[in-house]
């Protein structure tokens, strides 16, 4: 797909400077940039690259004046960072821009679906599904029994949806996620032998929630399993059953969140932590990456470490813990010295 620097300008509301009918067809870095390519200039540490870049189409600032001769074609706009996220996003629509039901798949005449929707090829979609407008969902995914899906929602391939899951509007689903899972529901019997214990709850997903590429969402025991209204979950993410996480919390990559903790909004967690079951985590909580979090936290808490503790006297404590060896060779030398006196 071929855009002119006319077009792109029309939809940045830019001016353009150079061949208003030079086409482009692929983004790249300003010190990456090939002819046919777009980039841009934000950063001034990477200004001396526009007299060198080889990319067709170059988006600056209105304030951007070239001091040297340049070859780029240039759009100039208000915020050249902003405008070309603006662009890939647009550019991001046009290419998941895909209507109609794509054969073969299977789509159960119990369910329905709104306006202007995709299905792609060897996509299963089950008894009493209700599907919104606007919804895509991509080749070999599956859509269990009762599932509902509100408008505006990507389902991207080989996502699972288990039966009973609602999700909400204008939600991601990554490719291998999986939502709506048992949970890890064992008890022992008298033999000593694990009987699974029935996982008859679901999974809810409210608007706005980012589901990353094969993570794992439990259905709850009883109940739900609730991710609130703007989260953002990374890839490879285990989120156990009857776990509550509140609205715009972020977690970064294989973290793992335990049986029915309730996570507060407007949380940060970092990759790879560890948060035990049954406990509750405030709001505005910051959690570095690798920390074991093993009890309550309370709101506006930074932590770190395994297990966790308060940020800053981590980091006081960790140059302690650097110096240790020192400081024990220093013991031993004074205790030698008291022992030859």
């Amino acid at each position: 797909m071929k855009f002119t620097a006319q077009q792109i300008a029309d939809i940045l509301e830019g001016d353009i400077v150079g061949d208003a009918n030079i086409k482009v067809s692929k983004l790249a870095k300003i010190e990456e940039g090939v002819e046919g390519s777009l980039t841009f200039l934000a950063n001034p540490k990477y200004t001396s690259y526009i007299y060198s870049t080889k990319a067709s189409i170059t988006i600056v600032n209105k304030t951007f004046e070239p001091e040297e001769n340049i070859k780029t074609t240039l759009i100039k706009v208000e915020d050249a960072y902003k405008s070309f996220s603006k662009l890939l996003e647009y550019y991001n629509q046009v290419k998941l821009n895909k209507f109609g039901v794509e054969q073969p798949s299977f789509i159960a005449e119990s369910s329905s679906h709104g306006a202007h929707i995709y299905i792609g090829a060897f996509s299963y979609i089950g008894e009493n599904v209700k599907i919104g407008d606007n919804v895509k969902i991509f080749p070999n995914s599956y859509i269990g029994d009762n599932v509902k899906i509100g408008d505006n929602t990507i389902v991207f391939a080989g996502s699972k949806i288990y039966s009973e899951c609602i999700i909400g509007n204008n939600c991601v689903i990554n490719s291998g996620a999986i939502i709506g899972a048992d949970g890890f529901g064992f008890a022992p019997n008298e033999k000593g032998e694990y009987q699974k214990v029935p996982q008859t709850g679901n999974v809810i997903l409210e608007d706005f929630v980012d589901v990353g590429a094969a993570t794992t969402i439990d259905r709850a025991t009883l109940g739900s399993t609730i991710i609130r209204r703007g989260v953002k979950l990374d890839n490879q993410i285990q989120i156990a059953h009857n776990v509550e996480i509140g609205k715009n919390t972020v977690i970064a990559a294989q973290t793992g969140i335990a049986g029915s903790t309730k996570i507060g909004e407007n949380c940060q967690i970092g990759g790879q932590v560890g948060i035990v079951g049954h406990i509750v985590i405030g709001n505005n909580v910051k959690i570095q990456a690798q920390s074991g979090i093993g009890r309550n936290v309370k709101d506006n808490e930074v932590l770190q470490g395994s297990p966790a503790f308060a940020y800053a006297d981590y980091n006081k404590s960790y140059v302690h813990f650097k110096n240790l060896p020192k400081m024990v060779k220093k013991f031993n030398d004074i205790e030698k010295s008291y022992g030859n006196s």
